[in-house]
């Protein structure tokens, strides 16, 4: 059958859009890079590990899975390196673990968690928790046009207006790079894309949620500056207990909030 090309198509698809945003949530995924980010709040909420994982067999992924009121709440990670024995973090294990989750367990919404960089240049401080606005990377370097803006990868995280309200919270752009440190080079795109935060996954999971036509929002808690006097792994290590709890305190706000609300009410 050849297309009707009256607009009937998009009609239906804009109809399908609406209906689903005033469906209830009922499935979160949470896509969290490290153990030690993912526990605090697997414990909050009771979540328990699956021993026949729905994401692919012989893998290293984890999933922890329970309900929490109305929810049917889902935490996975990607687990550990099998050589090296520690958090796969990064854009590719990111990547692969959100797009999994997606096939398996049909979210309505990813949040992405944890932990990041800030530049108190533009306000961060140790323990902030920021609701992100949009996210790009900073060290996919293409210098061909077109080429260029798609290695920036700019896209906008699913809009909260009403939950950044209700919570409070802090609101910025997040970098994401492959690298703890900052590169000469990584700091004059993060600059120049006016970014707040710098993480190692959230332009990822934001790129297979985009492909996958899944809403995406991401919750950063700082652990570190960028641009203070610390070194950067040592601030990140010696914060990361701490920053881990409030990730969670705001995480649990977050899915209480969203409780029996549909996509159009957050």
């Amino acid at each position: 059958m050849a297309p009707r090309g009256d607009g009937s198509d998009d009609r239906e698809k804009s109809e399908v859009a609406q209906s689903e945003s005033r469906r209830p949530i009922s499935t979160v995924v949470f896509v969290i890079a490290m153990q030690a980010e993912a526990l605090p709040l697997v414990n909050k909420f009771g979540l328990s590990e699956t021993t026949d994982s729905p994401l692919g067999k012989g893998l290293p992924w984890v999933l922890y899975y329970g309900v929490h009121k109305e929810l049917q709440i889902n935490v996975v990670c990607p687990g550990r390196d099998a050589a090296l024995g520690i958090d796969s973090v990064g854009t590719v294990p990111a990547s692969l673990i959100t797009f999994a989750s997606i096939q398996a367990l049909k979210p309505d919404i990813i949040i992405n968690a944890g932990t990041c960089g800030g530049f108190k240049v533009k306000g961060a401080n140790i323990g902030d928790v920021f609701l992100v606005s949009d996210v790009v990377f900073h060290d996919r370097r293409i210098p061909i046009p077109m080429f260029d803006l798609y290695g920036v990868g700019l896209r906008e995280a699913f809009s909260t207006p009403n939950l950044l309200k209700e919570l409070n919270l802090k609101i910025g752009r997040l970098s994401t790079g492959d690298s703890l440190d900052m590169s000469t080079q990584d700091e004059s795109l993060i600059i120049a894309n006016d970014a707040t935060l710098k993480d190692m996954e959230g332009a990822a999971v934001a790129y297979v949620a985009d492909l996958m036509k899944v809403p995406v929002m991401f919750l950063k808690a700082v652990t570190d500056l960028v641009d203070g006097d610390k070194p950067t792994a040592e601030e990140f290590l010696q914060n990361l207990a701490v920053v881990t709890s409030a990730l969670e305190e705001t995480a649990t706000k977050v899915i209480n909030f969203i409780n029996a609300k549909n996509l159009s009410d957050l």
